[in-house]
């Protein structure tokens, strides 16, 4: 088991590196950098299920739970701006009738 303080420690890095490299992004790239944050979202899902399938005792599977609940939300609400977002770049216009 990793000890408080490591964890405490790597999860303060990867805090710090990720303000960061999200502050520098210029506008025009958040679309695709969100679109590509859902997969790692995805993957983060992942992980809080089989840390829940290793959880023992009720705290633990408590603690599980509410990583999956939360790394679904974030995953599917991810999405869902991603989706309101590419509606943004879309025509107001209606597409031209086609002739046959």
């Amino acid at each position: 088991m990793i000890d408080g303080f490591i964890a405490l420690y790597i999860f303060m890095l990867a805090a710090f590196t990720g303000y960061e490299v999200i502050a520098r992004v210029p506008v025009i790239l958040h679309t695709p950098l969100m679109s590509g944050s859902n997969f790692v979202h995805g993957i983060v899902l992942v992980g809080a299920m089989v840390a829940m399938g290793r959880a023992h005792g009720t705290l633990e599977i408590t603690i599980a739970f509410v990583g999956v609940v939360l790394a679904a939300g974030n995953a599917v609400g991810g999405y869902a701006v991603t989706e309101r977002m590419l509606e943004m770049f879309k025509s107001s216009k209606p597409a031209p009738k086609a002739k046959h």
